[in-house]
Parts: C-alpha cells; sequence; structure tokens
C-alpha cells in the first residue's frame, strides 16, 4: 500500500477490506497505510446478523461511531458490565482505554462509519480475551 506524501488530498473508496484483530472484517479507509493520514483512522464497517466481535481496546486513543444501517449493542467497561444501544443515526463515543465488544443481535446487517484518534488501522487495538467470558454467546 502506498503512502501520500504530506500536503496532497486523497480518495479512497471502500472496496478493499483487511481482517481486523477484534474479528470484524473492515473496509478500508483513512489510514496512515493508505494515504499517509497523521492523527485519524477512518473506515466502514458491516457488521452481518449475529456478528460479534471479541473483547478489546483502544489503547490510548479514542473512537467515534456513526451508525448507517441497522442496530447494535455494545458491551462495555472495564468487566463490559454496561450495555448500550445503538440504531441507525446514532453516533457513539467510546473513550480512550475503555474495554467494549460490539454484537449485532439483530436479523440484518449494520453499517457504520468508524473514526479514532490512531492513525493506524489496527495497532492500538488490544484484545481483551479474559473478558470474553463476561458476555454470553
Amino acid at each position: 500500500m502506498t503512502t501520500a506524501t504530506t500536503g496532497q488530498c486523497r480518495r479512497i473508496r471502500a472496496e478493499s477490506t483487511y481482517d481486523g484483530k477484534q474479528g470484524f472484517t473492515y473496509f478500508e479507509g483513512i489510514a496512515r497505510e493508505s494515504t499517509g493520514a497523521q492523527a485519524i483512522c477512518m473506515h466502514l464497517l458491516r457488521i452481518p446478523p449475529g456478528g460479534r466481535a471479541k473483547a478489546h481496546m483502544h489503547e490510548n486513543h479514542e473512537t467515534a461511531i456513526y451508525v448507517i444501517e441497522g442496530r447494535t449493542i455494545m458491551h462495555w467497561g472495564p468487566r463490559l458490565e454496561n450495555l448500550m444501544e445503538a440504531v441507525a443515526g446514532d453516533m457513539v463515543y467510546i473513550p480512550a482505554d475503555v474495554p467494549h465488544l460490539p454484537i449485532n443481535d439483530g436479523d440484518t446487517e449494520a453499517v457504520a462509519v468508524i473514526a479514532r484518534t490512531d492513525p493506524h488501522e489496527q495497532e492500538s487495538v488490544v484484545l481483551l480475551p479474559e473478558l470474553e467470558a463476561c458476555v454470553p454467546s
């Protein structure tokens, strides 16, 4: 993948995908790896019905999500003890270092735009396998 030089605008079409550590397949978007971004990463995520991420957090980086279609639930907190529903039109903020685990427990695909303050697609992802049992399958 090529990296843009400073001062160049870039356009990315969400066609290529990559498998994230979290267990989802993401559409490649804006990242240091694709555009040379210095402080932001943004990509598209489609979660199929029944799709579930692995428990994780983004070390030292904030996340903002805009739900375009569908509905998801997200368990979050030190023991994933909190629950948040997000539907089309909702914006979700996840502070840095907060454990979370999103799930599409509906019958239709959920689609979201995700942006993080980490310019890399996956470097700040920290898996938390010890929290998997906190959320029944």
